[in-house]
């Protein structure tokens, strides 16, 4: 047991991530082609554009939506500026459709939307959770919340939108010497089948170390390993999670989007302000380009995602989320202490991923 990073396997792996970060600037795995199976009419790239002050926003009030949980709720927990909340996305060469949560409800009446992944995840059910109340406020709901899986159901419309919680995708099962992640193994995807959309997301929790870090080994086939490089493990594990998809997946039955790598903002050197973070800051990024470029995790993803055999319409948010430093809870969390920039507040950014899902299904 046991793993050490030798210095050329390093190199390699270091040019080997730059060469994919590098090949995938100028490609958009968004999938249109495949995933809907004909050409899109605009030919408009939904990721590539910028974000612009827009009074109308935003969809909904937190105070008038019962599914935000205070960890997301920033007006509730004393953040004192709103402008925050008063921006769109403006692809370049299109506009995006308005959501609608009625017409949502309709085109999926009596089917079943599930959100797979990390906390993310949760940020992203909830904002279209509460989207779509804001259309229908007088509809009946039930709400569950449990752990791993959580629904809300529109019972008009007999449209549930379930949560799965599942950080890493691939499994951690107990063994002997404790918890362990194992790479090749996926078995709480029997949850997953049986969808009429499916929304995956993981990164996050890859990185996670110390107390932090919810594996004490990590399984790879027949080795069982104290750590390894997360961006080898990160690449592994979403393989599995590809195989998974190829192998159970009817695309007649099931569209499977995945949201993306979203950001964090603790480095302000990423966007050449060195001594700050997400806290205090009050409004996007200018420009459609984010100085540090794409995680190594986005090209990572992107390299699977081509190699897979059924479609799989990838929601790019990476970018337009970076020049969103404004967005995160910061201090103003209800439930996470210190400064949390990784999440980000609701109403906000993630009322946008859910519109561009909105677009992907009716452009």
């Amino acid at each position: 047991m046991g793993f050490r990073c030798k210095s050329l396997l390093c190199l390699f792996l270091l040019v080997w991530l730059v060469f994919l970060q590098e090949a995938s600037a100028g490609q958009h795995y968004y999938n249109v082609t495949r995933f809907r199976g004909r050409k899109q009419e605009s030919g408009c790239n939904l990721f590539q554009g910028k974000w612009v002050f827009d009074p109308s926003y935003p969809f909904y009030d937190s105070s008038g939506c019962p599914f935000v949980d205070p960890e997301f709720d920033c007006l509730k927990y004393g953040r004192p500026d709103k402008q925050y909340l008063k921006y769109s996305w403006k692809p370049d060469a299109c506009d995006l459709p308005r959501f609608d949560g009625a017409s949502f409800l309709a085109k999926w009446r009596g089917k079943k939307i599930m959100f797979v992944g990390d906390s993310l995840s949760l940020n992203m059910w909830e904002s279209l959770a509460c989207m779509i109340h804001a259309s229908v406020p007088n509809s009946k709901t039930t709400y569950v919340r449990k752990d791993p899986l959580s629904f809300v159901i529109f019972e008009d419309y007999a449209v549930t939108l379930y949560l799965y919680r599942t950080p890493y995708l691939v499994d951690i099962v107990r063994e002997n010497v404790g918890a362990v992640l194992n790479l090749g193994s996926i078995n709480g995807g029997n949850a997953w089948k049986g969808m009429d959309m499916l929304v995956f997301n993981s990164w996050h929790w890859w990185t996670h170390k110390g107390k932090s870090q919810a594996w004490d080994y990590i399984r790879d086939g027949s080795e069982l390993y104290k750590d390894m490089d997360r961006y080898v493990a990160f690449n592994k594990g979403l393989t599995t999670w590809a195989n998974w998809v190829d192998s159970n997946v009817d695309p007649t039955k099931t569209k499977v989007f995945f949201q993306g790598i979203s950001p964090t903002h603790y480095e302000g050197r990423e966007w050449n302000q060195p001594k700050k973070n997400c806290y205090g800051e009050l409004e996007p990024l200018s420009g459609s380009s984010y100085p540090a470029g794409a995680p190594p995790a986005a090209a990572i993803l992107n390299k699977i995602l081509v190699s897979m055999k059924k479609p799989v319409y990838l929601l790019d948010i990476t970018t337009l989320s970076q020049l969103r430093k404004d967005a995160h809870p910061s201090t103003y969390s209800g439930e996470h202490s210190g400064n949390d920039c990784s999440h980000w507040c609701l109403p906000g950014l993630p009322d946008t991923w859910n519109q561009l899902l909105y677009a992907a299904l009716v452009m």
